[in-house]
């Protein structure tokens, strides 16, 4: 690549820099949940309200977008695996990455209601 440009990675880079991200995604998800469950022993009005904000369409939103990133991470997770420890991993990590996106979405479709079904009801009603 000339000097200056932006390296354009294939598939490997970007699943990648996507497993990075909803790792870090979750994990910052977790350290907020350990704030609001400890938070009963110091003020459970305080704990009881926030709670209450997780009962919001937008948070079912977020919660939506955890569940998305807690699939990914956990398919791409044993994708890394397959690579490393099986002696053909490394040639077909390609067809396996589209295989886990594949798995992602169906599996994505499939979660829609389970995780949204609550707020759709607030929103619009039974």
């Amino acid at each position: 690549m000339p000097a200056g440009t932006l390296y354009r990675g294939r598939e490997g880079m970007w699943s990648w820099v996507a497993h990075r991200v909803t790792g870090v995604l979750i994990f910052f998800f977790l350290f907020v949940h350990v704030l609001d469950t400890a938070l009963v022993r110091v003020s459970p009005e305080a704990y009881d309200d926030v709670v209450a904000t997780y009962k919001t369409p937008i948070v079912a939103l977020l919660e939506y977008g955890l569940v998305a990133a807690i699939i990914f991470h956990a398919l791409n997770g044993l994708r890394v695996i397959a690579v490393d420890f099986w002696s053909k991993g490394p040639r077909y990590q390609k067809q396996m990455l589209w295989t886990v996106v594949a798995l992602w979405a169906v599996t994505m479709i499939y979660s829609v209601f389970p995780v949204l079904g609550h707020a759709a009801e607030e929103l619009f009603g039974k």
